[in-house]
């Protein structure tokens, strides 16, 4: 799936609520309808906040002070003295990411950016068998507590095909916004 930059993606999101279709927005876009659609579902259906490190979350800044007090042999106590940290969130930084010799803060702070991603994409979007099944109980008028219990029973040694009843609503009121086709032009 091609990568959308910020900007795209705040226009899909705001044109898919309007009602646009993935045709007409991946025109505007210069995308592929295809590719408008992937990016929708890869979320299922739910918009991305808008991304804000929390201040407790160690920042491109501190990284690269880090990278330099390293560099420059101080201790880890010192390093975590001039940040106004604990010494024990400097070396969990480290530790994560190449130890001393190794750590670079571009490289630390996109891999720290990747691991606090939020939300993750649903399980429905990303397991196709899982959400067949779903949709299938769902057509023949099951409520999401009923086919909860069902997959239980029936998937009893495989957790891949668990899901909670919260969602398979989220899903219910993803897919009602937009009515059956989902965007179809």
């Amino acid at each position: 799936m091609p990568r959308f930059s910020e900007a795209e993606r705040v226009v899909v999101w705001d044109r898919w609520r309007a009602g646009d279709g993935y045709r007409l927005i991946g025109r505007d876009l210069g995308r592929s309808a295809g590719s408008v659609r992937a990016f929708v579902e890869s979320w299922g259906g739910v918009r991305l906040p808008v991304r804000r490190r929390s201040s407790r979350h160690l920042s491109f800044d501190e990284r690269e002070e880090i990278s330099r007090g390293v560099a420059g042999g101080d201790s880890l106590r010192c390093i975590a003295v001039r940040l106004g940290r604990v010494p024990s969130t400097i070396s969990r930084e480290l530790t994560r990411n190449g130890g001393g010799v190794k750590y670079r803060a571009h490289h630390a702070d996109r891999a720290g950016l990747r691991r606090a991603r939020r939300p993750k994409p649903s399980k429905l979007a990303e397991n196709h068998e899982l959400g067949a099944v779903v949709e299938e109980k769902l057509g023949e008028w099951w409520s999401p507590q009923q086919v909860v219990l069902w997959l239980k029973r029936t998937y009893g040694d495989n957790p891949g095909m668990y899901v909670s009843h919260e969602t398979i609503y989220l899903s219910l009121f993803v897919s009602g916004e937009r009515g059956v086709t989902q965007g179809v032009d």
